[in-house]
């Protein structure tokens, strides 16, 4: 009977679901001796535990890695939760972690997480009992061992930043039974010593070395401080309740100096910054009163008694002028008109004159033209009865007696007869 040939891909896709159907591997938890750690940029952390010369790969997805409470590193005895699954590209199998401990502490932390849950709900981690840290302090106190590297760290970096930083060392105990109470006792003094902020802390270790950070007294103490604190406990990655306690906490003890010690140089700087911005407006606003006041002394001068003065002789001076120039001006001008207006008066009454006597002329004619007497020297008569002038035939009757005036004397006549009505136009 011919065999079957498979390709690689279904030999991997097959090994793969018969590893991950396998309710063993699903769900087990394996302790071993970390080997190569290598924490990926992307966040996964890939990692080998052995046991002698036995390895196995493991990897542990992002999401994972953020609920660590320790960091995983080489030599560590650690305790791994999770599923065995393939990498079907490769065709290697590998641990697929979801939780890790380090073995042998499973009740510490129990103790840890259950003691942060209580001081948390007391409210001794909140952010409004939290103090700022002076941007500007010249005293630090530094609550840790004297022999450690910490305090050398710390004296360093303050050195280097600003030499005229006075830092105050209470030597303490950092490890072991009786460090919690040291811890408190080194907060408590310092407190007493009317400094800028106090740093506590120590170097990386295990969650046993850490321990009296993790203690009650020990972060009540620090709740109860009235100076800043900055807690700088272990590496990056460790937390502690002293961490959430203090009212800022630096990823190490070298961060904690850079925090609390300001740079000098730059403080000094930012001083002439200071000092420069401020000279050039205090130039600015001498600048600006300067003139002001300029402008006040010539609002001032401008309607001032003597100005407004000066101003009315001024005008007083010419308006004289103007009148003297225009009375001068017009007198002479009238003076050289004197001649013109004599002979345009005299002009004038002639002409006037010549007009009156023309329309007299006329008046004269027409009155001639009227009067009666003109027109009996041209044959007509003025008849006239006893009752006066006889202008119709029914002013007389036949037989009276009339009066005829003319030209040259008087006719008396008897009404022999009459006739009414026009006779002119008649033959």
């Amino acid at each position: 009977m011919e065999q079957s040939v498979y390709s690689v891909k279904q030999l991997n896709s097959y090994i793969k679901n018969t590893l991950e159907n396998d309710p063993f591997l699903k769900n087990l938890t394996v302790q071993g001796e970390v080997g190569n750690c290598n924490y990926n940029r992307s966040g996964h952390v890939y990692f080998t535990i052995k046991e002698n010369t036995d390895v196995i790969n493991c990897v542990m997805w992002k999401g994972n890695v953020a609920k660590l409470k320790f960091k995983i590193e080489p030599g560590q005895q650690i305790v791994v939760k999770g599923y065995v699954g393939v990498y079907e590209a490769q065709g290697k199998y590998q641990l697929y972690a979801n939780e890790v401990e380090p073995a042998g502490l499973g009740d510490l932390y129990k103790k840890y997480e259950k003691l942060k849950a209580e001081l948390e709900e007391r409210g001794l981690f909140s952010d409004m009992y939290k103090k700022p840290i002076p941007k500007y302090s010249l005293k630090i106190g530094v609550a840790t061992s004297e022999t450690g590297a910490v305090i050398n760290d710390i004296i360093n970096v303050s050195s280097r930043r600003n030499p005229y930083v006075q830092i105050y060392l209470k030597p303490t105990m950092v490890q072991g039974e009786l460090a919690a109470q040291s811890i408190v006792n080194s907060i408590k003094y310092l407190d007493e010593q009317d400094l800028d902020v106090i740093i506590i802390g120590r170097g990386g270790g295990s969650l046993e070395d850490l321990w009296c950070f993790n203690e009650e007294i020990v972060a009540q103490a620090i709740f109860d401080c009235q100076t800043p604190i900055i807690s700088a406990v272990g590496h990056e990655t460790d937390f502690s309740i002293s961490d959430f306690v203090a009212d800022l906490r630096a990823p190490t003890p070298s961060a904690a100096a850079e925090i609390a010690v300001f740079e000098y140089d730059e403080f000094i700087n930012t001083l002439e910054r200071y000092k420069l911005t401020f000279r050039n407006q205090i130039d600015v606003k001498l600048e600006s009163y300067k003139n002001r006041v300029e402008v006040y002394e010539s609002k001032i001068e401008k309607h001032s008694p003597m100005a407004k003065l000066t101003t009315y002789k001024q005008l007083i001076s010419e308006y004289r002028d103007k009148l003297s120039y225009n009375f001068n001006d017009k007198f002479a001008e009238a003076k050289r008109m004197i001649p013109d207006y004599k002979n345009n008066l005299k002009n004038y009454f002639n002409d006037k004159f010549l007009r009156r006597k023309h329309t007299l002329q006329l008046f004269i004619e027409k009155l001639e033209g009227l009067s009666p007497l003109e027109k009996i020297s041209r044959g007509f008569a003025y008849v006239s009865g006893a009752d006066g002038p006889i202008v119709s035939t029914k002013d007389v009757d036949v037989g009276d007696d009339i009066s005829l005036i003319i030209k040259d004397g008087k006719i008396d006549a008897k009404v022999s007869g009459k006739q009414d009505g026009e006779i002119y136009g008649k033959e």
